[in-house]
């Protein structure tokens, strides 16, 4: 066990020992609830992690992914060249390089697990032609269901201000809602006047 403390503190693998402690205390964290796996999420534009081939993944999983394996790699290295100043920069330049092609490998597979895009909002019915699923709709009552863009339907609650006659299965234009309630306003769909 000695050897191992002393190769985690040679050069160049200490300049990565300390990086992998705050790494595995942060998901420590994450796994009690304390911390949100985005709560690094400084470049969530994916400006910066783009550039370098890391978009479409939180932040944390690409540090964490990159000093994992530079850490490693330098570890590695410190045991088969430690004390060869050298040969230690060498296999630092190594770790930094390999980590880098790796994570990239490693990032690719997990895009699809952190959809990109804006998330969805309820303010995104409003303007949507919904169908009314319950018997009325009133001031206080009402349910209807709505298709959103990516083809999932949801109920939603819905109501009107006005005295129309609202059955089930007919279909009515949501033209607001109401944060406080949550509900969604809807109107009749209009009907386009007939050319005489």
């Amino acid at each position: 066990m000695g050897e191992f403390v002393d190769a985690a503190l040679g050069f160049p693998a200490v300049l990565f020992t300390f990086l992998l402690v705050v790494v595995v205390g942060y998901w420590l964290l994450v796994l009690l609830g304390a911390l949100d796996i985005e709560a690094l999420d400084f470049d969530a534009d994916g400006d910066v992690l783009g550039g370098v081939g890391f978009a479409g993944v939180p932040v944390a999983v690409t540090a964490s992914l990159l000093i994992a394996i530079a850490w490693f790699v330098s570890l590695v290295g410190t045991v088969l060249f430690g004390g060869v100043l050298l040969l230690a920069i060498l296999a630092l330049l190594v770790a930094l390089a390999v980590a880098w092609f790796a994570t990239r490998l490693l990032v690719k597979p997990l895009q699809k697990l952190f959809p990109s895009g804006p998330e969805a909002s309820r303010a995104d019915f409003v303007g949507s032609v919904c169908v009314i699923r319950t018997g009325r709709v009133s001031e206080s009552f009402g349910q209807a269901e709505v298709t959103a863009a990516d083809g999932s339907s949801a109920i939603i609650q819905v109501r009107q201000t006005g005295t129309d006659t609202f059955r089930s299965g007919t279909a009515a234009l949501i033209y607001d809602y109401d944060a406080d309630g949550e509900f969604f306003w809807v109107t009749p769909v209009p009907h386009p006047e007939p050319h005489g």
